[in-house]
């Protein structure tokens, strides 16, 4: 007896009344006084439950009154067309096996009642089993699916970066310490710093905040590459859009220049974009009428509409002349903070835009200078309601001033030498990108909390395993 998914049976890939088996947990159960229960199962592959009906004929009928919600069964039985409009599908069920029970079912903190988003923070490790986190977490798979498809076919390698590292490819200082040192009892020089010769890898070493530095140097011999995988930034941030590990996309692209990163920028969103919508419409209806009745039009919009690409001096013009009381004075040189990107994008362009050109002292070192000598060659894409979801830059490739701007951020060049060597040996224009892959996930779900979307969040004072 094939064994069966509420996935495949709502695409239509299990002829009806085929007899099935098919796991599943209970969300929710009604007894009648006829002796019929009918159960709704779900098991995560799809948005809908299936109705499976049992008739009390069937030999275990007495447990089947005691099932409570999210009870672990596994059936047996005909797929029908259902005789009701409430759902499409039935199961006419032969055999039960009840497969796990609930603990004090009074309890259950997964109850079939609406939960609100706070409450299920709460409960990391059982939120999965709400239609919304399963909704967040189907979209997440097909939107990673989706841009790894996008890069195969454009003929990008993917390769594996350091997580652990020595390197701070932001110069921010940021960072996670990774070490076997006894916290008890740590080792210290002569000069009373920690000896970190004494540690594992003889040095200090961090969780990386980017893996685009050692990306870069396989650019430099493939052409095309990205990596994709966990990222680490120890900033007290506080907020609905930050996260202390998250999960990044970044490429690099040998012979290319700010102007072709931007463009691909634009090119993968879109493709992302154009199959969810393709993808994930039950899971998208569902969103529509929980929580963003207006997600199908937005994404449209999306595609339908031009990526505005603006010049950074252009930016502080239109917000110095808006007849608007920003928190912080609009100046050059200044970093945009949200107030200025949501006028930016929601109130003046109506539109996602990508600014080009900033000042160089914004930006990190790795960054091309451009002839003018004070901005260098970075970008950086902004959505509506979300803010920054992309920034890149053209690489230096020039060693001297490479050189210059390590030394102008007091940063030592001794640890940098590997990287000034992709500058001696063939050096090449290269430019890439970093994808925030959470606040893409929130652009695509309307998700405005990024602790909603990320399965076990790790923000300040919040590690939950």
């Amino acid at each position: 007896m094939k064994v069966v998914s509420i996935n495949e049976i709502y695409n239509n890939n299990i002829t009806i009344n085929t007899n099935i088996k098919m796991f599943g947990w209970i969300r929710n159960r009604r007894h009648s006084n006829s002796g019929i229960s009918f159960i709704d199962i779900y098991d995560g592959s799809h948005i809908n439950p299936i109705q499976v009906i049992i008739k009390k004929n069937i030999v275990n009928y007495s447990e089947v009154l005691k099932l409570t919600v999210g009870c672990s069964i596994v059936i047996e039985g005909k797929l029908i067309f259902s005789i009701k409009n409430q759902q499409k599908y039935e199961i006419y069920t032969y055999k039960i096996e009840i497969l796990g029970w609930v603990d004090f079912p009074n309890n259950y903190p997964i109850s079939s009642k609406k939960h609100t988003y706070e409450n299920l923070r709460t409960v990391l490790h059982l939120r999965p089993r709400t239609n919304f986190i399963g909704t967040i977490s189907r979209i997440r798979n097909h939107v990673f699916h989706a841009m790894h498809n996008f890069l195969y076919k454009n003929n990008y390698y993917w390769i594996p970066t350091p997580i652990i590292t020595s390197l701070d490819s932001e110069g921010a200082g940021s960072m996670f310490h990774v070490s076997t040192l006894d916290m008890n009892n740590i080792p210290k020089n002569k000069h009373g710093i920690v000896d970190f010769k004494k540690d594992f890898f003889g040095k200090e070493s961090f969780l990386t905040v980017s893996g685009q530095l050692t990306l870069e140097s396989y650019a430099c011999a493939m052409k095309k590459v990205y990596t994709f995988g966990p990222t680490f930034r120890a900033e007290n941030s506080n907020t609905t859009r930050h996260l202390s590990e998250f999960w990044m996309l970044e490429i690099e692209q040998a012979f290319s220049t700010l102007e072709d990163i931007s463009v691909l920028s634009e090119k993968i969103i879109k493709f992302i974009i154009k199959y969810i919508l393709k993808n994930c419409d039950s899971d998208l209806n569902f969103l529509c009428n929980q929580c963003d009745k207006n997600i199908f039009e937005r994404l449209e919009q999306f595609l339908s509409l031009k990526i505005v690409h603006i010049d950074y001096v252009d930016a502080i013009n239109i917000l110095s002349n808006a007849k608007v009381n920003f928190q912080s004075t609009v100046k050059f040189g200044m970093d945009f903070l949200s107030e200025h990107e949501k006028y930016l994008v929601d109130n003046y362009f109506h539109s996602a835009i990508i600014i080009k050109n900033y000042p160089k002292n914004l930006k990190a070192f790795y960054m091309r200078l451009n002839d003018d000598q004070k901005t260098v060659a970075a970008m950086d894409l902004l959505l509506p309601n979300i803010g920054e979801i992309i920034g890149g830059s053209q690489r230096e490739e020039r060693k001297e001033i490479l050189e210059s701007r390590l030394l102008e951020l007091g940063l030592q060049k001794k640890s940098y030498e590997w990287y000034i060597d992709l500058r001696r040996y063939g050096s090449v224009p290269h430019s890439g990108f970093g994808l925030g892959f959470e606040r893409l996930i929130s652009y695509i779900t309307g998700i405005k909390n990024v602790r909603d979307i990320m399965p076990f969040p790790r923000t300040v004072k919040n590690n939950f395993c």
